[in-house]
């Protein structure tokens, strides 16, 4: 079973790179961010077709999120708990249910940028960090398989940087970042791309100016946390790197876990 995250930057702008690369990775299920359009305008026809049953928290012009699965999907659920004033579409997430396995828990969720840091919406990341963080610790308690991806806004380590001292002070990259990140880790969450890859150089973002694409001037920000019930039907995980180099893409690529 596949289960990918790709912020794609708006659907609607990018949607022949998107559908092909459905077409090719042929995931089960699939988290989208930024598609920055309403439910409306989401293209969930496209989606259909290709067997999907598609989910939508979507945004006019900015932010939201979407989830595509093969497989039935039950208890879904829009936006993330801990704040009823929270209009920003961030999160989505649903109980994906095959025939031949047991279910998986999804959320898909795009975690705030925060820059400029200091400020208000840096607290506003660290406040949101605070709220995934109780849920996330909410879900484990139902000792299910469960599968927390997308687009976090957060560079983990030194590795995951071409250069680290030029993110310093950056809210991607701030201490306190780290620190929120851990203790949102420490519940019990495995990150299934350093599960397959404990040291290797594996970036999910490269910036559209500065030639970044053409230095390999990247960061990792786009992961995929497991429970342990998840990381215990481990089978794989990557980086898809090569479309980012295809026409009009987006500045993210496609991560992705397969689980037994």
């Amino acid at each position: 079973m596949k289960i990918a995250t790709f912020n794609v930057n708006s659907i609607n702008a990018r949607l022949p790179r998107i559908l092909e690369w459905f077409k090719d990775a042929k995931p089960d299920v699939t988290v989208l961010q930024e598609i920055k359009c309403v439910d409306e305008k989401f293209p969930a026809m496209e989606f259909e077709e290709l067997g999907y049953n598609v989910e939508v928290h979507g945004q006019k012009t900015y932010n939201g999120v979407a989830l595509l699965s093969k497989h039935p999907v039950d208890d879904v659920l829009r936006g993330l708990p801990g704040d009823d004033a929270d209009e920003q579409a961030r999160y989505i997430e649903a109980l994906v249910m095959p025939d031949d396995v047991e279910p998986v828990r999804v959320g898909g969720l795009y975690l705030p940028n925060g820059n400029p840091a200091p400020g208000p919406k840096y607290d506003y990341k660290l406040t949101w960090m605070k709220r995934l963080k109780a849920h996330a610790e909410a879900l484990l308690e139902n000792e299910e398989a469960l599968i927390l991806a997308g687009d976090y806004n957060v560079i983990p380590q030194a590795e995951d940087v071409h250069d680290p001292a030029a993110w310093e002070g950056d809210a991607l990259y701030r201490p306190e970042t780290h620190a929120a990140f851990r203790e949102i880790l420490n519940l019990g969450l495995y990150d299934a791309i350093r599960q397959a890859e404990p040291s290797s150089v594996l970036y999910t973002f490269w910036d559209y100016q500065r030639g970044a694409w053409e230095k390999d001037h990247g960061i990792r920000i786009d992961h995929l946390l497991l429970s342990p019930q998840a990381a215990d039907r481990f089978k794989s995980a990557g980086v898809d790197r090569k479309e980012r180099g295809k026409e009009k893409p987006s500045d993210h690529v496609p991560v992705w876990v397969e689980i037994e």
